[in-house]
């Protein structure tokens, strides 16, 4: 389903969260590696509490979220639930008619953070593999160990008249794997923010 969209198939991606003064939900526009928007990332169903509480507290963890990440018409292309947690993250992939492809499940919670890319029957296709204690940079690799894919979190080489100072996550692919673990890699970028980088540890 995603052979010709520009957001599956490049090889190089930059996932820019837009500033927000106060962050009360999750934003992304998604580039290629020309600069070119090929897609973005919204946050739904924030309720009136949700906000409330991203704003004088520090309790997402115990709250769902949910993203649904479109192309550059708009379509929605992917939906992501991140259930309430404890520690550790699940992230459930579907696509945009509400379709199970899979889901991204972490693994540990201490030392390089690592997660299994998982498909609709609990197979493990893929790996996703914090490369150091911060979780800022990725490994991807396929269900034989193969690196398919990095992400990495970066300011270097960004037109500064194109993206802001917020968080910047660069997704470089080697390769384009089958389905689904070319949509879960897709998703892998945007679960190093939602999963992870809602405090400085990544215990979120």
């Amino acid at each position: 389903m995603n052979e010709t969209d520009p957001l599956f198939e490049a090889s190089n991606l930059v996932v820019n969260q837009k500033v927000k003064i106060i962050e009360v939900h999750n934003e992304y526009t998604v580039f290629n590696g020309e600069g070119e928007k090929v897609g973005a990332v919204r946050q739904t169903g924030q309720n009136a509490l949700k906000k409330i509480v991203r704003v004088v507290g520090n309790a997402d963890q115990f709250f769902t979220h949910t993203l649904e990440v479109v192309d550059g018409s708009g379509q929605v292309r992917l939906k992501l639930v991140r259930p309430r947690k404890f520690l550790k993250s699940k992230l459930l992939v579907s696509d945009g008619h509400d379709r199970a492809i899979g889901r991204i499940v972490q693994l540990n919670a201490i030392g390089k953070i690592r997660f299994n890319l998982e498909d609709t029957t609990g197979s493990v296709v893929g790996t996703l593999n914090g490369l150091n204690w911060r979780a800022w940079n990725f490994s991807i690799a396929d269900a034989s160990g193969e690196e398919i894919a990095t992400i990495s979190k970066t300011w270097e080489g960004l037109a500064k008249t194109l993206f802001t100072t917020a968080d910047n996550y660069r997704v470089e692919r080697t390769m384009i794997p089958a389905e689904p673990l070319n949509s879960l890699v897709v998703a892998s970028a945007l679960a190093v923010d939602t999963a992870l980088k809602q405090d400085s540890r990544g215990l979120s």
